[in-house]
C-alpha cells in the first residue's frame, strides 16, 4: 500500500510538473509564416550597395538559392541525418550522452546533440537556457515542426537564423562579412568554414583563432568527403587552401555616402517605423556614387585648402619619448575618408624634418610643408603629426581642418538628390551640414527677392539705384546703412548689375519696393525657411537656412519655377517585391497600355507651379551673368552654360555658392560650427566657389553641354547690350542702350535717366570693414 502511494504521489508530482512546462509551449504552426528579422538594403541609383538598416545584419535566402555544397557542409557539420530522421536523432542523441561523460570527467562543457529542427526550435521558439524542461520542450517541438514544416523548410529556417558572428545572421550575411560575396559565389573551403561557425564563432575566429578555425573546416571537409557528398580530391584540394577573411565585416563596400545614407536612415525610420530595421526591404535612393565619390573630394579637397590658407597650427600630440608612440599614434582618430593619411613621429626637426612612421619605416617632409610649418606653429622632435606619401619619395604634412561645410547636388527638375555631403569627414563628426545646419545664407539669398519684383511688375529693363540708404534700426533710435562690399556706389542700374555684382543697397531698394511681405512669403513658399520676419535685412539673406533647402529652392529658376520635392529614396519594396513607396507619384493612364506606334505619353512635369516660368528663365539669365561677368567668374572654366550665385555673411562667417547648369542644381556652403569668422577675404567665391568648381568638373563629364531653354512665349529685347526675355507685352519697344535705364519699380520704359557702364569691382577687397557692411554680400 506504502509503495502504491508512492507512485501515485510521484506520478501527481510529474503530471503537475509536466502541466507546468508545457503551459507555455510555443505553436509549431507559427512558424509556417515565420520570415526572420532582415536587414534593409540601400542601393544607388546604379545598382551599388550603399547601406544596410538592421538589428541583427541577416540576408534571407530562399532554400532554393542556396547552394547545395553550402547545406551539405552545415549538415555534415550538424545534423548528417537531418532528411532521415523525425526531428530528434536518437543515434546522435546516444553518442553525445557517451561523449558527455568524458567531458564531464574532463570538466568540458556537455554536447547538447541537437538536430538541426531542435536548434530551430530553440533559436525560433525558445530560449537559450541550459535546463531539462528546455530541452524537453525542444525535442517535443522539433517533431511538431517535422509535421508541419517541410525538410526544406526547416533548413532554409536554421540556415537563415543561425548567428554565426562577425555581425552575421544567416549564411548569406556570413558570406558578405566574411568574405565579401554572395553565397553562390563561395567555394567549398569557405562554405566548410561558414559551418563551422555554429559551435561557436569566438572558438573559430578567422584572424585570432586561426589554427583551431582551419582544423575545424578541414574536419568538415573530411566528413563530407566520407558521406559521398564531395570526391576526396574535392576536399583534400579545398584543406590546402588559405583561410582569407576580410579584415572586418562591413555593411557596404562603398564608403562615400555615410552623409547620404545616415539621412536615408532617419527618413526611412521616420516612414516605416522600426519595420525598417526588420523587413528587409529593397530600397533604391537617387544617389549617384560618380558624382558622390566627386563632393566628398571636392568638399574635402576645398576644405584642406582653405585650412592650409590659414596656417599651420601645430602637431596633434607631443610626445618626450618615442617610447610607445605607436600606441599613443593609434589612439588619434585620422579622417577615415583619407586613406593615405598616417601617423608620424618627428624624429628631428634641425633643418630637414625627418618622421618616423608605425612599421619603422622612415622619410622626411617636402621642402614646401616644412616652410609652411615654419611659418606657423612650427615642428620639433617628438611631435605626432599625420603625413601623406608625397613626390619623389617624400612626405606631405597634413592636419584635420577646424572649418567645416556642406555640399548638395540634385536634378532640377525630378528633385532627386544625387550627391550630399554633409562635412569634412563622417568618422569624426555625423552632424549632417547640409540638412541640419542653420545658416545666414547671405547674397545667395538675393534671387529670391528679385524673382518677387519680377513676378510683381519689375522687368529685366526696370532700374532701381545704387545709393547710400539709411533706414530706421531694430532698436528705437537707432540707424541701420547697409552699404556694399567695395564701399563704392554705382547709381542707376537694370536688375541684372543688381544680382551680377551683389549689390546691397540696391537690393534693400528693391525689397522696399517690392514689399517684404511678398519676398517672405515666396521664401517660405519655396521652402527655404519655415517663417520669415518681413523685415528688410531678410532681403539680405540675415534669415538662416540649410544647404539643403536653399539648393533646392534654386532649383525652381531652372526648372521652370516648379517646387520639387527633393527626395533621397525613389522605391521600396518589400522582400515579396510588392512596391510600398514610389517618389514619383505622377499617373500616366496611357504607360501601360504598350506603344502601338503612335505619338508616346505626355507625362507632366512634377512640382507645383510657383512663378511664371518666363520669370524662372530671367533669373537664370541673370545668375549666368553672375558667372559671365559677375562675382562667379571663376566658373568660367566649365566651358558650358552655368549659372550661380555667391553668398557672404557678416565677418564672413559663411560662405556659400549656389550654382547650376540645366541638368543640376549644386549647392556649396563652408564655415566653422561654432560660426566664428572665416577670416578677411573669405568671401563665397574664395572659400566657396573654387569647391563647386571641382565637383563640376567631374559631373558635366556625364552631360551634354546644353543652353537653358527659355519658355516658348517668352519675348526679347536688347537692354544695355544683353539679349533679355519678357514676359509679353511687358518688352520695351526701342532697345535700351547702354548708359540709359527705365524709372525705379514697376514702371513702363521711359529713357533718360542716368545710368552707368557697369565698371568691375576692383581685384582685392578692401582692409578695415565694419561688420554690418557684409551681410548679403558678394
Amino acid at each position: 500500500m506504502t509503495v502504491l502511494s508512492a507512485v501515485a504521489v510521484a506520478g501527481l508530482a510529474l503530471a503537475i510538473y509536466a502541466a507546468w512546462l508545457f503551459h507555455d509551449m510555443p505553436d509549431a504552426g507559427d512558424l509556417v509564416d515565420y520570415r526572420p528579422p532582415t536587414a534593409t538594403r540601400a542601393y544607388a541609383i546604379d545598382g551599388t550597395l550603399i547601406g544596410e538598416f538592421s538589428n541583427e545584419r541577416r540576408i534571407f535566402v530562399p532554400y532554393d538559392r542556396i547552394p547545395p555544397q553550402l547545406a551539405q557542409a552545415f549538415m555534415a557539420a550538424e545534423d548528417h541525418n537531418f532528411f532521415r530522421h523525425g526531428g530528434v536523432d536518437v543515434t546522435g542523441l546516444g553518442r553525445a550522452m557517451l561523449k558527455n561523460v568524458v567531458n564531464a570527467v574532463e570538466g568540458k562543457r556537455f554536447e547538447g546533440g541537437s538536430t538541426i529542427t531542435q536548434q530551430v526550435a530553440k533559436n525560433v521558439l525558445l530560449s537559450s537556457e541550459a535546463t531539462v524542461g528546455r530541452k524537453l520542450k525542444e525535442a517535443i517541438l522539433a517533431g511538431r515542426l517535422e509535421q508541419t514544416l517541410t525538410k526544406e523548410q526547416i533548413l532554409e529556417l536554421y540556415l537563415n537564423e543561425i548567428w554565426l558572428g562577425y555581425r552575421s545572421y544567416g549564411v548569406g550575411a556570413a558570406a558578405y562579412n566574411y568574405f565579401g560575396k554572395s553565397i553562390t559565389d563561395l567555394d567549398l573551403a569557405e562554405c566548410a568554414y561558414l559551418a563551422a561557425l555554429p559551435k561557436g564563432p569566438q572558438n573559430y575566429h578567422p584572424i585570432r583563432q586561426k589554427r583551431a578555425a582551419m582544423t575545424r573546416r578541414n574536419m568538415i571537409l573530411d566528413q563530407m568527403a566520407a558521406l559521398g557528398w564531395v570526391s576526396r580530391a574535392d576536399a583534400e584540394a579545398a584543406k590546402q587552401e588559405d583561410l582569407k577573411v576580410q579584415a572586418e565585416p562591413s555593411r557596404a563596400k562603398y564608403k562615400d555616402a555615410d552623409y547620404f545614407v545616415e539621412e536615408v536612415r532617419r527618413r526611412g525610420h521616420a516612414t516605416l517605423g522600426e519595420r525598417l530595421n526588420e523587413g528587409g526591404y529593397y530600397m533604391r535612393t537617387t544617389l549617384d556614387p560618380r558624382l558622390q565619390t566627386a563632393a566628398r573630394i571636392a568638399l574635402m579637397d576645398g576644405l584642406e585648402a582653405y585650412d592650409r590658407r590659414h596656417g599651420w597650427r601645430g602637431a596633434w600630440g607631443h610626445l618626450d619619448s618615442p617610447e610607445g608612440w605607436e600606441d599613443a599614434a593609434r589612439r588619434m582618430a585620422r579622417p577615415a575618408e583619407r586613406r593615405d593619411w598616417s601617423p608620424a613621429l618627428v624624429a628631428s626637426a634641425d633643418g630637414a624634418v625627418r618622421v618616423r612612421l608605425p612599421g619603422g619605416s622612415t622619410g622626411s617632409l617636402v621642402a614646401a610643408d616644412v616652410a609652411w610649418a615654419k611659418a606657423g606653429k612650427g615642428l620639433s622632435a617628438g611631435d605626432l603629426i599625420f603625413v601623406a606619401p608625397g613626390p619623389q619619395g617624400g612626405y606631405l604634412l597634413k592636419q584635420v581642418p577646424a572649418v567645416n561645410g556642406a555640399l548638395v547636388a540634385m536634378e532640377p527638375h525630378s528633385g532627386r538628390v544625387l550627391a550630399m555631403v554633409g562635412g569634412y569627414s563622417y568618422s569624426l563628426s555625423n552632424f549632417n551640414r547640409a540638412t541640419q545646419a542653420q545658416r545666414q545664407p547671405g547674397s545667395a539669398f538675393k534671387p529670391i527677392v528679385y524673382a518677387t519684383a519680377l513676378e510683381n511688375g519689375y522687368t529685366p529693363a526696370s532700374v532701381v539705384a545704387d545709393a547710400p540708404i539709411s533706414l530706421p534700426g531694430a532698436k528705437q533710435g537707432e540707424v541701420w546703412s547697409p552699404e556694399n562690399y567695395y564701399h563704392n556706389f554705382l547709381g542707376a542700374q537694370v536688375l541684372r548689375r543688381g544680382l551680377e555684382l551683389s549689390l546691397n543697397t540696391m537690393t534693400v531698394r528693391l525689397a522696399q519696393g517690392v514689399g517684404m511681405r511678398r519676398i517672405s512669403d515666396m521664401a517660405t513658399r519655396l521652402g527655404v525657411v519655415d517663417k520669415m520676419d518681413p523685415v528688410l535685412s531678410m532681403a539680405l539673406g540675415a534669415g538662416e537656412t540649410s544647404p539643403f533647402r536653399l539648393t533646392t529652392a534654386y532649383a525652381s529658376f531652372v526648372n521652370g519655377g516648379r517646387k520639387v520635392e527633393p527626395h533621397l529614396i525613389e522605391l521600396v519594396q518589400d522582400r515579396e517585391g510588392k512596391t510600398i513607396f514610389r517618389a514619383d507619384r505622377r499617373d500616366c493612364p496611357h504607360c501601360r497600355a504598350g506603344f502601338n506606334g503612335d505619338e508616346s505619353p505626355r507625362i507632366q512635369p512634377s512640382g507645383t507651379q510657383m512663378f511664371d516660368p518666363i520669370t524662372a528663365y530671367q533669373i537664370t539669365s541673370m545668375l549666368q551673368g553672375v558667372v559671365q561677368r559677375g562675382t562667379g567668374t571663376a566658373a568660367l572654366v566649365l566651358n558650358r552654360p552655368v549659372g550661380g550665385k555667391t553668398g557672404t555673411t557678416n565677418e564672413y562667417r559663411s560662405a556659400w555658392f549656389e550654382g547650376f547648369t540645366p541638368q543640376i542644381v549644386v549647392g556649396v556652403f563652408v564655415g566653422f560650427d561654432d560660426n566664428r569668422s572665416l577670416g578677411h577675404g573669405e568671401t563665397g567665391a574664395q572659400a566657396a566657389l573654387p569647391i563647386f568648381v571641382e565637383f563640376m568638373k567631374e559631373a558635366i563629364k556625364g552631360y551634354p553641354p546644353d543652353d537653358f531653354k527659355a519658355p516658348a512665349n517668352a519675348k526679347f529685347a536688347m537692354v544695355r547690350g544683353i539679349r533679355e526675355a519678357f514676359r509679353p507685352g511687358t518688352e520695351p519697344k526701342l532697345a535700351v542702350p547702354a548708359g540709359l535705364g527705365v524709372r525705379t519699380g514697376p514702371q513702363p520704359y521711359a529713357p533718360g535717366l542716368p545710368g552707368s557702364q557697369f565698371p568691375l569691382p576692383p581685384p582685392a577687397a578692401p582692409a578695415g570693414k565694419k561688420s554690418d557692411d557684409l551681410n548679403g554680400l558678394y
